[in-house]
C-alpha cells in the first residue's frame, strides 16, 4: 500500500479539494537539499541518540515519503537532475565535478529557477552549488537572482586529510558571480551552517511580497564536518549528531521566517537530500537505516533518501507516503502547479502532483526508473511503483561489514561485482539481501526489456555498443 492518512479523521472531501485545486495556486518554492544525509540521518526516518525537530514538523506537517530517490548516488549528477529534470548522463554531467573542469552545467538547459522565472518568481540560490566553478556555469547565468555558497564540495580544498599537496585550490566562496572570500578556512566551515541559513532567512525577508523560489543546499553533512560553537557538543553524540542539530536549527528558522512574514501558508517546502551516506568515514557519515550500502553505489543506501513535503491546503498533514519518486519529477511537476512551460528538448521526469497531494489511488506515471552512476553505467532499474529493483551486472564498492573511519578519515572500501541479473521486491526486503531472479523470470525480462528501451535512448558504457541516441553535450570553456 502506498499511502496511509494519520490522522484517519482527515476527510476524503479535503484531499480531492487539495488535489484539484493545487494546480491553479502560484506558491513559494522553497527547497532544501543536504548533502550526504543518510535515509535515517532525521529523527522521524529513524535516527537515534539526537532529534530533529524542525525537520520533523515538516513531516508532520505535511506527508513523509519513505520511496524517495535521487536519479544518482553522488553529488554533481544528483543535483544536476534535481535542477533540470533530466537523468544526469542526459544532459553530460557525471559524477562530481573537481575545481579543475572545464565544463558544468549547459546554458541550454532548464533548470527549476528559469522555469519558475518564467512566473516572475524571485529566485536565490544558497550553499553548495557544483554544477561548474567557472563563469559561465555559475547560478546567476541559469536563472537564479541571487547566489551565496561555495561552489563545490566543501572537502575539495588544501586541507583534504586523504589528498596530496597541490591537489586542490583554496576554497572560495562566491556571492553571486564574485569570489567574496577566496581561501574559506576551517573556521569560516563553522559558521556554514549559521551563514546559510541567515541568507537564506534574508531572502524570504526581501522576497516576500512576489512569487519566490529558495534553494538552500546545506554544504553539511558533508565532510570535513564543522558545526559553530552553539551547537558543538550540545548533542552528547558525537560531532555527527552536532552537525545534524545545527542543520536542523538551520531549517527552523526558515520555517520561522515564513511564518513570521506571513507565508507559512501559501509555501510548499521539499527536504531532502542528494544522495545516501558516505559510510567510509565511519563516525563522520550518517546512516541508512535499514538499507544496503551509502553513497557512491545503487544499492537503495545510496539513492533512496529521506523525503518531507509541507504546503498547507494541498499536502495533507500528518500522511506517510511509500509510493516511488525520484527527484527528477520535480521539476515537471512545479511546472503543473505553476502553468510554467517545459522545455522544448526532452527531459526525463513526469508531473507527480497525485502522489504529492492525493491518496491511494493516485499511480506513479512512470513504466520504470533508471539509475545510472560512474561513467554511463546503467547499474539498476525499478519498476515504476518502486517495488521490484533489477540490480545489472558492475562492479560497487562496500565495506563488506567492516567498520567506518574515525576522525574524518576514512576507512578503504573493498570491491564488489554482480556478475548476473539479480532482482529484489525491495516491498517485501528493503534490505536488498534476498535475490528472487530465479523465482521472478517473467520480472525481470520485463525490467531487462527496459534497460533496452533506456539504453537506446541514454547508451550505457557496460554494453558494448549502446551510445544511446539521446544523450546531450554540457556546457564547456575551452582551456
Amino acid at each position: 500500500m502506498a499511502f496511509s492518512f494519520r490522522p484517519l479523521a482527515l476527510s476524503l472531501l479535503c484531499l480531492t479539494t487539495a488535489a484539484s485545486s493545487a494546480a491553479t495556486e502560484t506558491p513559494n518554492v522553497v527547497i532544501i537539499f543536504m548533502d550526504d544525509m543518510g535515509y535515517a540521518d532525521v529523527s522521524c526516518f529513524g535516527a537515534q541518540g539526537y532529534q530533529t525537530p524542525n525537520i520533523d514538523s515538516i513531516a508532520a506537517e505535511g506527508r513523509k515519503f519513505t520511496n524517495f530517490h535521487v536519479a544518482q548516488p553522488v553529488c554533481s549528477a544528483s543535483r544536476c537532475a534535481l535542477l533540470t529534470g533530466c537523468y544526469p548522463n542526459r544532459v553530460g554531467i557525471h559524477g562530481a565535478l573537481s575545481p579543475k573542469a572545464n565544463y558544468g552545467i549547459n546554458a541550454s538547459e532548464m533548470t527549476i529557477a528559469e522555469l519558475l522565472k518564467q512566473k516572475d518568481y524571485a529566485t536565490c540560490a544558497v550553499g553548495k552549488w557544483h554544477l561548474g566553478h567557472l563563469p559561465p556555469f555559475l547560478p546567476l547565468q541559469h536563472g537564479f537572482d541571487e547566489y551565496y555558497g561555495l561552489p563545490y564540495s566543501n572537502d575539495m580544498w588544501p586541507n583534504h586529510p586523504e589528498a596530496k599537496a597541490g591537489t586542490y585550490p583554496p576554497l572560495p566562496m562566491f556571492d553571486g558571480n564574485k569570489i567574496v572570500d577566496d581561501d574559506v578556512s576551517p573556521a569560516d566551515q563553522c559558521n556554514l551552517t549559521t551563514d546559510y541559513a541567515k541568507r537564506a532567512v534574508s531572502f524570504i525577508e526581501r522576497s516576500k511580497d512576489k512569487p519566490f523560489f529558495l534553494y538552500l543546499a546545506n554544504s553539511m553533512v558533508h565532510v570535513p564536518l564543522y558545526v559553530s560553537d552553539k551547537f558543538k557538543g550540545k548533542s552528547g553524540k558525537g560531532l555527527f549528531a552536532d552537525v545534524m542539530m545545527e542543520v536542523d536549527w538551520g531549517v527552523g528558522q526558515v520555517l520561522e521566517a515564513l511564518k513570521k512574514n506571513g507565508l507559512d501558508e501559501k509555501t510548499l517546502v521539499i527536504f531532502t537530500s542528494d544522495n545516501g551516506p558516505w559510510l567510509s568515514y565511519g563516525e563522520h557519515s550518517g546512516s541508512a537505516g535499514p538499507l544496503r550500502e551509502g553513497k557512491g553505489t545503487c544499492w537503495e543506501g545510496g539513492t533512496r533518501v529521506s523525503c518531507a513535503m509541507r504546503w498547507p491546503g494541498h499536502i495533507p498533514a500528518g500522511t506517510t507516503s511509500d509510493a516511488m519518486m525520484m527527484t527528477i519529477d520535480i521539476l515537471p511537476t512545479l511546472a503543473t502547479i505553476t502553468g510554467g512551460k517545459l522545455p522544448d528538448h526532452k527531459i526525463d521526469g513526469l508531473n507527480v502532483l497525485p502522489l504529492m497531494t492525493g491518496g491511494a489511488e493516485a499511480k506513479n506515471p512512470h513504466d520504470f526508473y533508471a539509475f545510472y552512476y560512474q561513467n554511463n553505467q546503467l547499474q539498476a532499474l525499478t519498476s515504476g511503483d518502486g517495488r521490484w529493483k533489477l540490480q545489472l551486472p558492475h562492479g560497487y564498492r562496500t565495506l563488506n561489514g567492516k567498520p567506518g573511519g574515525k576522525d574524518g578519515i576514512p576507512a578503504k572500501y573493498e570491491q564488489e561485482k554482480i556478475t548476473e541479473p539479480e532482482l529484489y521486491d525491495v516491498y517485501a526486503d528493503i534490505s536488498e539481501s534476498r535475490n528472487i531472479a530465479a523465482q521472478e523470470p517473467e520480472m525481470v525480462k520485463k525490467l531487462q526489456g527496459y534497460a533496452d528501451q533506456i539504453r537506446a535512448e541514454l547508451g550505457d558504457s557496460l554494453t558494448p555498443g549502446a551510445k544511446g541516441s539521446g544523450n546531450r553535450e554540457p556546457g564547456k570553456v575551452e582551456k
